[in-house]
């Protein structure tokens, strides 16, 4: 039988939408940010001579440059002030969740509350600014490496490029603390799912003209478009995928009457994850290769041509890279947001147990075993769905058209926006039952 919550679910219509006047201002209140996000992609950093530096970027953009220019919106091939993107602030977020699990002064502020996870992320925003100031300083001096993309080399324009995308990342990142607390969806994902589906009919456009200039095979492109609804099709399912664990409770007394024990379940999801280990894996691959690909044009060093080529888009090492800090996230993010030991002690306490499992360590044990198991095939899912575009699209010799990690963002986002969309409709019938019951009572 349907939950109360399930009923409601299929019940919802436009017309319980136009009621939830709260959710329409926190929806245009979302849009709105992401329209500034999209302008400031728009406005180039000072001092670049726009022809010199497009004709740079375009002998990148077949590499990885190309795939962070799709992250970034656009804002990489118009070298603009959002040009680094929330990139510095995800890997300040890697290290500090890497370092709370050993350094004891961050574990004390998990356990503190609402108190320590404020005092973390304002850790997180100061590594992020130290990150975002050294991979600005790195970007200047491979603008200057390139001949005639710089007006005036020199310090002054590498001090001016590195406040001007220190500053737009800072802003980005108030951007989306500001989408998560007053908007609607996560506001860090949304910013990054914006700046690909930005960049979405440009990309099919070019696959297009591709097509029709003979340069790329009808039959390929057709392939391309069968392998994108496969894998938007695996996506969905592996995201709603779960292992339900029973759980029994056991019969209680209240006063004279004896209630019967219930049944429930404990889900766990496939991919706990969720696109958390792409976006963190793609962070620490992105920007790293897009220094040493802007660093190594024209008189740069052979160790660093080098560098750049191994870290090519489509490369062995690229994705070999890639598979084990998907692999990694999977598992080490897995951790952070489920424990089993609390959740077991949560269902010791309220009195349901799993059936043939004693309550308590050995109900932890239990599921952290199932959990490690789902983690294998959801770190697996995520790796083919990441990894198998990309060497397709690599060996075909296509950079414009949208990947595997691009798919897996773009999808994952909308499932949980709309998610949380449906979550607010639910509370707004529920507060409606609730007045018309209360004014039933007051009738009676």
């Amino acid at each position: 039988m349907a939950s109360a919550a399930e009923q409601l679910a299929r019940n919802l219509s436009f017309g319980t939408f136009s009621k939830a006047k709260a959710l329409q201002q926190r929806i245009w209140f979302t849009l709105g940010v992401l329209l500034v996000y999209r302008l400031g992609t728009y406005i180039p950093v000072p001092g670049i001579d726009p022809d010199a530096y497009a004709a740079t970027f375009e002998t990148a953009r077949q590499g990885v440059v190309g795939m962070f220019d799709m992250f970034a919106g656009g804002a990489v091939e118009r070298m603009a002030i959002f040009a680094l993107n929330l990139i510095p602030y995800i890997t300040a977020s890697i290290v500090i969740q890497v370092l709370a699990t050993s350094v004891k002064r961050l574990e004390d502020l998990k356990k503190e509350g609402e108190a320590g996870r404020r005092k973390i992320n304002q850790y997180t925003r100061y590594l992020a600014v130290v990150f975002c100031a050294v991979q600005a300083y790195g970007i200047a001096i491979g603008l200057e490496a390139s001949p005639g993309v710089v007006l005036d080399p020199g310090w002054f324009f590498r001090i001016s490029t590195v406040i001007t995308l220190v500053g737009g990342t800072m802003f980005l990142m108030w951007l989306g603390e500001q989408i998560t607390a007053r908007g609607i969806g996560n506001g860090i994902s949304l910013i990054i799912f914006a700046g690909i589906v930005a960049n979405l009919p440009a990309t099919i456009a070019q696959t297009l003209e591709l097509s029709r200039t003979g340069a790329l095979p009808t039959l390929a492109v057709v392939g391309m478009l069968v392998l994108a609804i496969v894998v938007i099709a695996v996506i969905v399912f592996f995201e709603r995928a779960q292992r339900r664990l029973l759980i029994q409770y056991p019969k209680r007394q209240v006063g004279n009457k004896m209630f019967q024990g219930d049944t429930s379940h404990l889900p766990l999801k496939l991919n706990t994850s969720g696109v958390i280990p792409v976006i963190f894996g793609s962070s620490l691959l992105l920007l790293p290769a897009t220094i040493a690909s802007f660093a190594s044009q024209g008189d740069a060093p052979q160790w660093l041509q080098v560098t750049a080529a191994l870290l090519g888009r489509g490369q062995p090492l690229y994705l070999a890279l890639f598979a084990v800090f998907i692999v990694f996230f999977a598992f080490f993010y897995t951790s952070i947001v489920f424990n089993p030991s609390d959740t077991a002690d949560n269902l010791k306490r309220s009195g349901g147990f799993i059936p043939g499992i004693r309550p308590g360590e050995r109900t932890a044990q239990h599921i952290d075993y199932v959990l490690t198991r789902i983690t294998v095939v959801g770190a697996a899912y995520l790796t083919v769905v990441a990894l198998i575009p990309e060497v397709m699209f690599s060996q075909l010799n296509i950079s414009q058209f949208i990947g595997g990690t691009s798919l897996l963002i773009i999808v994952t986002v909308t499932l949980d926006t709309v998610s949380q969309i449906q979550s607010h409709l639910i509370a707004q019938q529920y507060e409606g039952l609730v007045k018309k019951s209360r004014l039933g009572g007051k009738r009676r």
